[in-house]
């Protein structure tokens, strides 16, 4: 009986492993002042001096993470370019 416990949580253990392996992360970065979004697991070492103070995630798609970045308090709003349209295209006189 002890045996297929053991050998349930190994496998329950592999697959939580598996599945860790793909996804987005948002990271803090305290060098940079900003929150990242990064595509591995993230080692948070802030304690030691590192850079990296928080990490949240595995997220399963880009989508995702910005919307998480979004919505963490610590995280500045992150400015992304307008989009280019014929309405921001220069006209000439």
């Amino acid at each position: 009986m002890k045996s297929l416990l053991l050998a349930g949580a190994l496998i329950v253990a592999a697959g939580a492993c598996a599945f860790a392996e793909g996804g987005y992360w948002v990271v803090g970065n305290r060098a940079t002042s900003k929150c990242e979004i990064v595509t591995s697991n993230p080692v948070i070492n802030a304690q030691v001096g590192g850079n990296i103070w928080f990490g949240t995630g595995p997220y399963q798609s880009l989508d995702d993470a910005k919307l998480a970045r979004s919505t963490i308090p610590q995280c500045p709003a992150a400015e992304e370019p307008p989009a280019e349209t014929p309405d921001n295209e220069k006209k000439s006189d």
